[in-house]
């Protein structure tokens, strides 16, 4: 099943997709595609339905019909750092012993091809193409062999980051993750019954149609049920976080010389299964 959320930015509707590619209307069913509506109980009763009895959406999704966030009313943006060892080696960064944690804030969040704003006086922001997790069940203490169980599916993140205000400007990795705009997420959400072997999807990032990240999640360092319960030991997960699973190489930051988005730029990304992005740079 795949779920999104249709409509003006800030006054989306919940849907699905049919098996025509078209969006159905959720409204009469659930609120949002938020919250309880993503325990698993729920979405259940969801995929009990027949899209041919559901209102159809006028328009074609993400082809004059926008689709917003995926999922709304995030609580948590939390992303995981050099988690692909390739793309640490291409940092110049040691893969790190645990996952590295931080917080892209939950005002970042934009819809899969809405404008990326450059904040002003950017010099340095990058793209990553990255494997997102939506919690369904929440909890804490997580047991690693019960994690999936605790997933309502996944989507496609790009990490928007200002490498500058990350690495250069003091504190932590924080600063350059959460600027408005940098977390764009969907197109929709897949329900792990249709996402395949997240283990082992592609993924790609092209800006202005060339192949800049070109990688498999089959590289990350930790795998999702042991990031999903790793990360439940220092917060508790409620339906609706989102968990950015890290990002193969590639990004602008690794090239010799580095390369970033100065504006004007379309970025285009995927994680095989789970639908396309497309972004327009604009300076703020």
């Amino acid at each position: 099943m795949k779920l999104v959320r249709y409509g003006a930015k800030g006054a989306e509707k919940p849907g699905l997709i049919d098996g025509e590619g078209r969006v159905r209307d959720l409204s009469g069913i659930i609120a949002d595609v938020a919250g309880e509506a993503l325990l698993p109980e729920n979405l259940a009763r969801l995929a009990a339905l027949d899209p041919a009895a559901l209102p159809l959406v006028e328009g074609v999704p993400q082809a004059g019909l926008r689709l917003g966030p995926c999922v709304g009313s995030t609580g948590k943006f939390i992303a995981i750092g050099l988690n692909y060892a390739d793309h640490a080696a291409e940092a110049g960064m040691k893969v790190p012993e645990e996952p590295v944690i931080f917080n892209k804030w939950t005002s970042c969040i934009n819809g899969p091809d809405d404008d990326v704003i450059l904040p002003r006086g950017s010099q340095k922001t990058d793209w990553e193409v990255e494997l997102g997790v939506v919690i369904g069940k929440g909890g804490a203490y997580i047991d690693e062999a019960d994690a999936l169980s605790h997933v309502a599916g996944y989507c496609v993140v790009n990490d928007v980051s200002e490498r500058e205000y990350q690495i250069e400007r003091g504190g932590t990795w924080d600063k350059g993750k959460g600027c408005d705009t940098f977390g764009p997420i969907g197109p929709w959400l897949v329900t792990p019954d249709q996402a395949g072997d997240v283990g082992n999807l592609r993924m790609w990032l092209e800006i202005d149609g060339q192949r800049c990240q070109n990688g498999a999640t089959a590289t990350m360092v930790f795998k999702v049920p042991f990031l999903v319960a790793y990360v439940s030991r220092f917060m508790s997960l409620q339906p609706g976080d989102v968990i950015a699973t890290g990002t193969p190489p590639g990004v602008g930051m690794g090239r010799k010389p580095p390369a970033y988005l100065k504006g004007g730029e379309v970025m285009r990304l995927s994680v095989e299964g789970l639908g396309v992005q497309t972004q327009r740079v604009v300076r703020g």
